[in-house]
Parts: C-alpha cells; sequence; structure tokens
C-alpha cells in the first residue's frame, strides 16, 4: 500500500467545484495538480489559485499523466462526456450528482471504466449525515419492523436569484430537471433505504417558473418499492423566498420515524416498540450559496473515501451502480412528465 498522496485534477469551478477543490488541498494524503473551467480564472474570483489551470477539458487530461482522480464537477448535461473523455485519459472519477442525465449515458461510463479498469465515485454525501446513517441502521437492521409507507418530502426555494439568465441552471438539456439538480441526494438516500420502486404514478406543475427554467418546479409522485410497502416523493422549488424542509417519514410495523428540518438533518420523531433513540452527532451545516442554501457540506469525507478507496484501505461509498439507479428512478420518474406537464 503505497504512502504516496493521490494526484486529483477538478473539471468545473463553480460553487461545487470550488469546494471539491478546497476540500483536496486540505487533504494531507491528496494533491491538487490541476483545474479547468471555461471561464478565466479572474472571471471565477480564483486569480490567487496556485495549481495549473487550463480552460480545455482535453489539455488538462492529456498535460497531466500523473494525474490518478479527476472529479466531474460541470454542468449536469456534460457529466457523461467529461467523464468518459477523463477514463479514456487512464484517470479514475469523482462525478457529481446526477451521474448523468440517461441510464443509457450511465451504462457507457461503467463500461468504459471496467474497458479502463478505472474506478467511478459517485457523489452523494447526505449518507454521511448522521441521521442517514441512524436511518441505515434502524431499517437494515429491521428495529423498526417491515417498511408500510415512505414520505419524503422536499419543499425548496429556487427562484431568480438561483435561475440567472444565461446560466445552465433551468436549462433542459445542461440541467436535466428538478429532481436531477435539488433532490436527486434524497431520492438516492431512499434508494440506499429502501431500494428500487415500481408502479409509478405522477403529477406534475411549473407554479412561477416558466420565465426560469423549461421544466416543472412541483410534482406529486408514488410507487411501490420492489422489497414492499409502498411510497410518495412531494417536492417543489416554487416555495416562497426560503427552503421550507426536506423530510423523510417512515411508518414500520414496530413504529414511525421523521426526520426533517430544511435538510433532513434532525430527528423530529422517533416511536419505536422497545427502543431508545441513540444520541446523534451533529449535522453538518448545509452548504451555503448565499441567497440560497444546498445539501449537505459533507464533501470532504467523499474525498477521504476516494482515497482511502485507492489506496486499498475500504470500499466505495457510493458505487457507480448506485448512482445509475438514481438516474434511473429519475428518468422513469420523468418519462410521465410530457403526459401530465401543464404550460
Amino acid at each position: 500500500m503505497s504512502n504516496a498522496k493521490v494526484k486529483f485534477g477538478v473539471i468545473g469551478q463553480g460553487h461545487i467545484g470550488k469546494r471539491h477543490a478546497e476540500m483536496i488541498r486540505r487533504n494531507p494524503d491528496a494533491e491538487l495538480i490541476a483545474v479547468c473551467d471555461v471561464l478565466t480564472k479572474d472571471q471565477l474570483g480564483i486569480a490567487d489559485m496556485k495549481e495549473k489551470y487550463y480552460t480545455n477539458v482535453d489539455e488538462l487530461l492529456t498535460k497531466h499523466p500523473e494525474i490518478e482522480v479527476v472529479n466531474i464537477c460541470t454542468p449536469n448535461g456534460l457529466h457523461a462526456k467529461h467523464s468518459l473523455a477523463a477514463i479514456e485519459s487512464g484517470k479514475s472519477i469523482v462525478c457529481e450528482k446526477p451521474m448523468a442525465l440517461t441510464k443509457a449515458d450511465c451504462e457507457s461510463i461503467i463500461f468504459k471504466a471496467l474497458q479502463k479498469h478505472k474506478t467511478v465515485f459517485c457523489v452523494m454525501q447526505n449518507r454521511f449525515s448522521p441521521p442517514s446513517m441512524w436511518l441505515k441502521q434502524i431499517v437494515e437492521e429491521k428495529i423498526i419492523g417491515e417498511v408500510y409507507m415512505v414520505q419524503l418530502n422536499c419543499y425548496w426555494n429556487r427562484d431568480d436569484r438561483y435561475y440567472k439568465k444565461g446560466n445552465w441552471k433551468g436549462d433542459q438539456k445542461l440541467d436535466g430537471g428538478t429532481l436531477f439538480t435539488q433532490f436527486s441526494h434524497f431520492i438516492d438516500i431512499m434508494y440506499w433505504l429502501f431500494g428500487d420502486i415500481k408502479d409509478i404514478q405522477a403529477k406534475f406543475n411549473d407554479f412561477n417558473h416558466k420565465d426560469l427554467t423549461e421544466f416543472e418546479d412541483s410534482g406529486f409522485v408514488n410507487f411501490n418499492f420492489t422489497n414492499g410497502g409502498m411510497g410518495s416523493i412531494n417536492y417543489s422549488t416554487a416555495v416562497w423566498n426560503t427552503n421550507l424542509e426536506s423530510s423523510l417519514t417512515i411508518i414500520g410495523s414496530k413504529g414511525s420515524v421523521k426526520v426533517g428540518g430544511q435538510y433532513m438533518d434532525k430527528v423530529e420523531v422517533c416511536n419505536i416498540k422497545d427502543y431508545t433513540m441513540p444520541e446523534l452527532a451533529p449535522t453538518n451545516p448545509a452548504n451555503d450559496y448565499g441567497a440560497y442554501k444546498g445539501s449537505a457540506n459533507n464533501h470532504h469525507y467523499i474525498i477521504e473515501n476516494v482515497i482511502d478507496t485507492i489506496k486499498g484501505k475500504t470500499s466505495i461509498t457510493t458505487n457507480a451502480l448506485e448512482g445509475l439507479k438514481v438516474v434511473d428512478i429519475i428518468e422513469r420518474i420523468y418519462s410521465l412528465r410530457k403526459k401530465t406537464r401543464k404550460n
């Protein structure tokens, strides 16, 4: 097992790309070699960056054969293109959510990684939050019994402070839709806990984003779990001014729980037969983007897992097949969108 630092490159220097770069810099077992974005360093406000900087992806990939891992932090619709290019050049990848916008593109990434003997890490950092890890335990160990019902509620604010003219967010081809960009972390938690879904029914609407996006801002989705029980996802970005909640309610044969708060960061209810709720570690704060907030600030755990996996110390927290399944679930939900969206 090598003690050498794992060498990284980062493609994309928006909010999340900058966070990836900073988490790599802070890790003593990592070395950030180069970054890339279509904008200049001055345009991005990173003029003092010391690492090699490129505005062309191919240039970064070809000039730095020493890079072992490339973090893909570009718009959703470019994830597949940039992931395939990085793997083809001999790098493993860390792909921000979603892995791609179609199951077919995810399959292409997995095939290329197997062909090149490279690893694909998917970013689903909410799994590291203490309430999520606790939920995993009580479901997996059947502390809550058989799962009867699951309700996932995601009500966030995303207005013109977020969807700005000329930005990729809100564009159908680059963004993909509300479930991909805003709520795929929570769909990942649902899949991680309860498995795949079937018998999907859905209704969608665009209440106040017609001038901001090319897709829905709200939806009701219900389904059955293939492992038993039924569930629903209720979501909206039409909430006024600030995020309302992200919550998960579970009704089981031995009790009920609800994890809520704005970012699924607080255990609000734990009522389980013959069970005492343990004291959980504090949840890290949400990613702060000024006027709006995102999911938990857990990216340092992702980088730690990548390094430990590369060095053979552990296994991947969120592997490529799990990343594919989240995309597959959203794609199947959105296959109903054309039938129900109101213009």
